[in-house]
């Protein structure tokens, strides 16, 4: 296929080194120009604006947030680009912007898929990303085979978009949750003496298996926080993401709360650009260790 992609990220860069290897041609266009030069060395061919990118079969974007999709996805660039084509947001977004850029690109002949992704850096470098995909299914069919170069999976979730948003911001509220309990065990077992490593062993073998627990608590274990797969400030982000769309249909999420909360607690402590698992460090200062 003959596609575009926006936001050469961490996640972002590791998409198109695999997409390139699966034989598609891949044109590539990034805020910071240098992040694309790598790319370019394995095939891609750098755009020098995002309305070339807006080409050919189909254009990906994979960039922070709201606002920086809103920066580059202007009314202007849908109203120019080919009829037909389709444009793959795979980025952690609002599930009101969801719904509002599908209208958008309805009314300007542009199929619009939502495909965020579940997985961090390393799983997108091995192509083994979780996709959630929400849109038209034909447009969905079309992208298939980029998708198949990503991912290990593809679950279709319907026709509205925004509905896929919905499930990546509820699995990160759930990521989130599960990295404060981890945390705040940990903090409660070194209190008596214990070695946080050994109850990882224990619940790690046992209840909790499974990359969640076994990744992030070593890295809480190890009080090792440096380099991040995923930052605390985007996991800020996403804790807000879901706090509003619960607001959206009047659903309480307290447990939420408490995570955006101890994540706020992490960048106030100038923290932000740890990894997500920094939440144990804050539950280990909260208790005075």
């Amino acid at each position: 296929m003959d596609i575009g992609f926006i936001g050469l990220g961490e996640m972002g860069a590791a998409m198109v080194a695999n997409i390139l290897k699966a034989g598609h041609q891949v044109r590539v266009w990034n805020r910071s120009p240098e992040r694309a030069q790598a790319l370019a060395a394995s095939g891609a061919r750098i755009v020098a604006t995002p309305a070339e990118a807006f080409a050919g079969d189909a254009v990906f974007s994979m960039l922070a947030d709201d606002a920086a999709l809103r920066e580059v996805v202007t009314a202007s660039l849908l109203e120019h680009a080919p009829r037909g084509l389709i444009h793959v947001n795979m980025a952690t977004i609002s599930v009101a912007l969801a719904e509002e850029l599908a209208t958008a690109h309805a009314s300007r002949g542009v199929d619009y898929v939502a495909a965020p992704v579940l997985g961090r850096p390393d799983v997108a470098a091995a192509g083994k990303l979780t996709i959630v995909a929400g849109g038209p299914a034909e447009a969905i069919d079309r992208v298939q085979p980029v998708f198949d170069a990503i991912g290990q999976k593809t679950w279709r979730i319907g026709s509205l978009p925004q509905q896929a948003n919905v499930i990546k911001v509820a699995a990160n509220f759930m990521l989130g949750a599960a990295v404060e309990t981890l945390g705040e065990a940990a903090a409660l077992v070194s209190g008596h003496g214990l070695a946080i490593q050994d109850f990882l062993d224990v619940i790690t073998s046992g209840i909790f298996p499974g990359p969640v627990y076994a990744g992030y608590g070593k890295m809480i274990a190890d009080n090792r926080y440096e380099p991040a797969l995923f930052k605390a400030r985007l996991g800020l982000k996403d804790l807000r993401l879901a706090l509003a769309a619960a607001d959206a249909v009047t659903t309480p999420l307290p447990i939420a709360s408490v995570v955006r909360d101890s994540l706020i607690d992490a960048i106030a402590h100038g923290d932000g650009e740890k990894d997500f698992a920094v939440l144990g460090q804050v539950a280990a200062r909260r208790a005075g260790r």
